[in-house]
């Protein structure tokens, strides 16, 4: 459905490998002990896969936003944790390509498998509204001093680059920065205990004062809108609907399983011979199917540079998570009791769902966004 070419074919089936063999496995423990899934993300970076979008003479496979929502499609199937880690790698990855040449060592070393990105835009002040930093940094000496509050920052402590955003030096705008995870300053607090997507290590992360020269500027000072939503958010948008899609594929693989191989002993027929649950087998396919189809015509619409292709990538977000909730929630009530119980596999999409609705931006966030431009009005009022 996501229409690659033979390479790109090769690419997601060598991905589904990983994510059979080295991701899968481990979920389960993931998810109980919350802890982050360092062997899924090694097993990655060792196939090249924290190198996807990277140019080749990089090091990378120089893959399209089209290749990264399929991949990340087949490891949200496997591991929800897994998949926010991966998303949030993808997304740093973007920003350091606005200046391929100054950031080469990031990326020659992410694609490689040894460098793994994320983001810092969220803040206490300003919650999840993530385009509004309440932070600045401050002109000190040769360079910048940046202290700041971030919130949910996925791979806090684990990332080797994290990609925080602050407002700019003159107060006019905002900038984004590239951290690194041993700069003096940086401290992880907290410690992540949620309801879904229990591996991500979403922490707070406090900048005290943390000195930065200028070549840790991404784009220009004052200019960080370009970076956090020209650069961020389009890989942010279409990995964070992959990530749901794939919940969507999941929830009705656990349940066709369930509902074509359980039966009732004492009458000899199976669930399958029950017609509500072909109704509902039926709904989630339908379902999973369409927020695929919705995401694959966004991505048509970024692919042809079309003017509306914001909209649709906010809209193929929306689509998709609203769907991953009520598919999983559709895949519990058919699958009973079993999916009550860990042993399918569902409840924990059923948790890890309902992270991206309140994700930044949000559902409600998405609606008015996608509202204000129907209406003809600026993104941002």
């Amino acid at each position: 459905m996501y229409r690659l070419t033979d390479e790109q074919q090769e690419i997601v089936r060598r991905a589904r490998e990983v994510a059979d063999s080295a991701i899968a496995p481990a979920a389960g423990d993931v998810d109980k002990n919350g802890s982050f899934p360092r062997a899924a993300i090694d097993a990655l970076g060792e196939a090249g896969f924290l190198g996807l979008t990277i140019p080749g003479e990089l090091g990378g496979m120089g893959q399209s936003l089209r290749c990264a929502a399929a991949v990340v499609d087949e490891v949200a199937q496997r591991c929800g944790s897994t998949a926010m880690i991966y998303m949030m790698h993808l997304c740093g990855v973007n920003c350091y390509l606005v200046d391929e040449d100054r950031f080469a060592p990031e990326l020659r070393t992410a694609a490689k498998g040894e460098h793994l990105s994320t983001l810092a835009f969220s803040e206490k002040g300003s919650r999840s509204q993530f385009w509004a930093p309440v932070s600045k940094a401050e002109a000190s000496g040769d360079g910048f001093a940046l202290s700041a509050d971030k919130s949910w920052v996925t791979s806090a402590g684990e990332a080797d680059g994290i990609v925080a955003s602050s407002g700019s030096s003159d107060g006019a705008g905002a900038s984004v920065w590239l951290i690194r995870k041993d700069d003096p300053g940086l401290s992880v607090s907290g410690g992540w205990e949620s309801l879904g997507m229990r591996g991500n290590q979403s922490n707070p992360m406090k900048l005290d004062n943390v000195t930065l020269d200028a070549g840790r500027l991404i784009g220009e000072d004052g200019k960080g809108a370009d970076i956090m939503l020209g650069r961020a958010l389009p890989m942010f948008l279409v990995c964070q609907a992959a990530i749901a899609v794939g919940f969507a594929e999941a929830a009705f693989l656990a349940a066709q399983k369930h509902i074509t191989g359980t039966g009732f002993q004492h009458t000899g027929t199976k669930l399958s011979d029950l017609p509500n649950q072909r109704a509902r087998l039926a709904q989630l396919r339908i379902d999973a199917d369409a927020a695929r189809a919705h995401l694959s015509a966004a991505l048509d619409k970024v692919e042809s540079g079309a003017e509306d292709a914001t909209l649709h990538l906010l809209a193929a977000k929306a689509c998709a998570t609203e769907t991953a909730v009520r598919v999983t929630d559709i895949a519990m009530r058919a699958c009973g009791g079993a999916a009550f119980s860990k042993h399918l596999g569902l409840e924990r999409v059923f948790r890890d769902a309902r992270a991206a609705i309140v994700m930044a931006p949000t559902t409600d966030h998405l609606h008015e966004f996608i509202g204000r431009l129907l209406c003809g009005m600026d993104l941002f009022g």
